[in-house]
């Protein structure tokens, strides 16, 4: 097992647990007082997981690729059409007492089968070794779920597929040529995708991003208002932050909107708090579990387990980046949680999942066919 590794996804979730719970402890009269045990519960969950596919094979596990993708993708269009909608996006489905977010499923599936299509379907048939072929078998395998996830009004949840895509292609032996012209197409078609393919608010969101970061005149009590307080919450908790449970703080004056403060805007909450000293910390430790995750995947046996470790990468970097910079106003504001710290049951037990298939890469690195060649080391006792 890499220990490091492990060490450092169970210092960020337990970072997570204290950060869930220093933004809701004061929203007793809205039942959420309590979610930091509710976090605690699904991070055993999902460490269950975690340990099950570290200690796997990966080469077994990714012929779960094409029925965990199917599965997912027949939930993620059973939501669009009969899910739980919440803030204009229906994305959720109650199962028990818990809300299961089937794109967080459908990504995981589909990081498996794209690890599986890139790594091994040029040996299927020689017609099937040529790039454009392979990439768009790629390219139909992502293009299922992404758009039931914009369906949905998950903005967020799709974006991110744009960057994990883009990473397993990269490393699949696919010609940059191709990729050159995919980006720039892709450029070409942004201006009719915002024109005509994102509803109203999700256009106000992009716009008001825009206009304060020119320093124009914009409606803080209406579609500025996360973003406003996101930034104040963010400046003005300065060098060192202003501490646990200070009754002056943004997030426990209310506002930042109770129900984000838990996961989408946890920066913001964690900002003010530890200050900028804090942040850094926390994306410094990011950096170290991104950078270990390559480690792990120049050491890979083969194709399939670098493709799945660089899945994961762009999976990570995307909901970092993203999270991070909406509330920054970097990216626009969409619905995408921050891993390992932000709240979230369904994304908490996917993302230690994918996690444990990173350390599965890294505990069978050596092929078992090849450990049993080598030569053993003769020791001689001298006398």
């Amino acid at each position: 097992m890499n220990w490091l590794l492990f060490a450092n996804i169970l210092a960020l979730l337990i970072f997570g647990v204290f950060a869930v719970y220093s933004a809701c402890w004061m929203r007793e009269e809205q039942d959420l007082a309590t979610k930091w045990r509710d976090q605690v519960y699904w991070i055993l969950l999902g460490l269950v997981f975690f340990f099950v596919a570290s200690l796997v094979d990966y080469k077994w596990i990714k012929y779960l690729g094409l029925p965990a993708y199917l599965l997912a993708t027949g939930l993620l269009i059973y939501t669009t059409f009969f899910g739980v909608e919440i803030n204009s996006t229906r994305a959720w489905l109650k199962v028990g007492p818990a809300l299961v977010q089937p794109s967080q499923l459908a990504i995981a599936g589909g990081v498996l089968l794209l690890a599986l299509v890139l790594s091994t379907l040029h040996r299927w048939h020689p017609v099937l070794r040529n790039p454009f072929i392979r990439l768009m078998a790629t390219g139909l395998v992502a293009l299922i779920p992404f758009a039931f996830v914009l369906i949905q009004g998950d903005f967020g949840s799709a974006l991110v597929w744009v960057p994990v895509i883009g990473a397993m292609v990269l490393i699949g032996n696919i010609p940059l040529r191709y990729l050159v012209v995919i980006m720039l197409t892709a450029t070409m078609f942004l201006p009719f995708a915002f024109f005509f393919g994102l509803k109203d608010y999700q256009k106000k969101r992009i716009t008001t991003q825009i206009e304060m970061l020119q320093g124009k005149k914009v409606n803080i009590l209406a579609e500025a208002y996360s973003a406003y307080n996101n930034l104040l919450a963010i400046g003005s908790g300065g060098w060192s932050g202003k501490g646990f449970k200070n009754p002056e703080s943004i997030n426990n004056k209310g506002f930042i909107s109770p129900d984000t403060a838990i996961n989408d805007f946890i920066f913001p909450v964690l900002s003010e708090e530890h200050g900028f000293r804090g942040s850094i910390m926390l994306l410094g430790g990011f950096m170290l579990l991104l950078l270990q995750c390559i480690y792990v995947a120049f050491y890979s046996r083969d194709m399939m387990g670098r493709l799945l470790v660089v899945g994961v990468v762009g999976l990570l970097f995307a909901h970092i980046y993203q999270n991070v910079g909406m509330n920054l106003l970097l990216m626009p504001i969409t619905g995408i949680p921050l891993p390992f710290i932000s709240y979230g049951g369904t994304f908490m037990v996917v993302i230690l999942f994918l996690m444990g298939l990173v350390q599965s890469v890294w505990v069978h690195r050596i092929d078992p066919e090849e450990r049993k060649g080598r030569p053993q080391l003769q020791i001689e006792h001298l006398e």
